[in-house]
């Protein structure tokens, strides 16, 4: 693990800080087709059988192909602790900063923000022993040279010599693939609907004003055009506890100790951990709903599988219906913007309508 981080603060070295929201690629270039190749190859895992595409499946809106709620790493039975998110869209996070006017960070990537570019975010599975495996950098540096496509990689990047250069120039193209038009294609049914080129029924019409108006979902998951894309990207890339209970079946509770040593007492804290700030324990990144029908199942930690289970859980987490279990930490819950909305069954079924159509390659 030392020799991981170790790596991981020289990378940084080597790698923005920030990611160029103004390279959306919208035609495929020679080097996002390059990452999308090394996004795809199943020879970098050790042993060799998994990609980033195993646990991030583009028809899946890039989350877990099977919808399992805690993805298994390519050793039989070991499992991190958290659901693997929708990696679509992620592009335009800002770098993490704290907002002292509403008191909550914002940016950043992974669900707790630890990662400060999309390059650096490729290097974590390849080098965790829960996912890829990897035992070293060099061991990665070998494969990539072994490639297929490596000699494409050198047309691009000129020679690359050390491991690290090999290293800096795949996570600069895989970044290149995460930044193109094919994982953020931008069409779903509401944005034809938004350019007026289509229809909504008047369940998802009738959607979309509970979205942004008595359901509230609008305050986080917000309406307004990014100032990059001119697109909704639904969401404020801010941190928020909801209350979100323990997903008993977490595969990582039963993990050996040298893993997780505290078994099923593990509590997962978000990004007060990162930070090592109380008053933000229990807090994860407010996702994009973008494909929020077929990413399931939801919230850090896999607990609820349908995307009805999670409007319900919003409308009446507060009313002490015996539905759900308490708060994995029960402190800095927001209890001011949802928990008791008083939506109808009706009205949590015209949520749903609206939502499914966020979901990417509609077609009438």
């Amino acid at each position: 693990m030392k020799s991981y981080l170790h790596f991981l603060s020289l990378f940084i070295l080597f790698t923005s800080c920030t990611d160029d929201k103004s390279n959306y690629e919208i035609v495929p270039s020679e080097k996002n087709q390059v990452g999308k190749a090394i996004f795809f190859d199943t020879n970098l895992s050790n042993p060799i059988g998994q990609a980033c595409a195993s646990c991030h499946a583009p028809e899946k809106g890039f989350s877990d192909p099977a919808n399992n709620a805690i993805s298994q790493g390519i050793l039989t039975n070991n499992f991190g602790n958290r659901n693997a998110p929708s990696l679509s869209y992620t592009i335009f996070s800002p770098s993490r900063y704290y907002n002292a006017i509403d008191e909550t960070f914002v940016g950043g990537l992974f669900l707790d923000g630890r990662s400060t570019s999309l390059q650096e975010q490729f290097i974590h599975p390849l080098l965790n022993p829960l996912e890829m495996n990897n035992t070293s950098v060099h061991d990665v540096a070998e494969k990539i040279k072994q490639a297929i496509y490596f000699p494409k990689l050198t047309s691009i990047y000129g020679t690359l010599q050390s491991d690290i250069e090999i290293l800096n120039a795949v996570a600069d193209a895989v970044a290149s693939y995460e930044k193109s038009r094919e994982v953020n294609s931008f069409t779903s049914k509401f944005d034809y609907y938004s350019r007026q080129m289509i229809s909504f029924t008047e369940d998802e019409k009738k959607g979309l004003a509970l979205f942004a108006g008595k359901a509230q979902c609008a305050n986080c998951h917000i309406l307004d055009e990014d100032e990059n894309t001119g697109k909704v990207l639904f969401t404020d890339f801010t941190y928020d506890n909801i209350g979100v209970p323990k997903n008993q079946t977490n595969p990582f509770y039963t993990q050996p100790t040298s893993i997780n040593p505290a078994g099923n007492n593990y509590i997962d804290l978000g990004i007060g951990a990162l930070v090592g700030q109380a008053q933000h324990n229990g807090k994860f990144k407010v996702p994009t709903l973008r494909n929020i029908a077929i990413t399931g199942p939801y919230f850090h930690n896999g607990s609820f599988s349908t995307l009805k289970q999670v409007i319900h859980f919003y409308n009446t987490r507060d009313l002490n219906t015996g539905e759900f279990g308490p708060a994995e930490v029960p402190q800095n819950v927001n209890t001011e913007e949802l928990g008791n909305l008083q939506l109808t069954a009706e009205e949590e079924y015209q949520l749903e309508k609206f939502l499914e159509t966020l979901t990417d390659h509609y077609r009438q």
